[in-house]
């Protein structure tokens, strides 16, 4: 497991991060609640990091939905806050 996945999953799981704009209407639009994905990251598997990209270094997880929907998620790291920030989620092949 990636350093820069565990210091996101630590972050969440503590309730340190922030959902942004984007991501709130990918919610929204795809009708998965702001919970299932915070609660799912527990249990979320890597699937890559990009510790260059920009502004911030993004983890992209498979995570499982409380109806055991999978969807990728992206997280990044907010170094300058120490927080992470929800940055999309999509379904699996939709």
């Amino acid at each position: 497991m990636g350093i820069l996945f565990q210091t996101i999953r630590r972050l969440v799981m503590s309730g340190r991060y922030v959902v942004g704009e984007h991501a709130s209407q990918r919610l929204e639009e795809r009708l998965i609640l702001e919970w299932q994905v915070v609660d799912g990251i527990e249990r979320g598997v890597l699937i890559a990091e990009d510790p260059s990209a920009r502004p911030n270094p993004t983890a992209e997880v498979r995570q499982a939905l409380a109806d055991g929907s999978e969807v990728k998620v992206v997280w990044s790291y907010v170094f300058s806050d120490d927080i992470a920030k929800l940055v999309t989620v999509h379904f699996f092949g939709r």
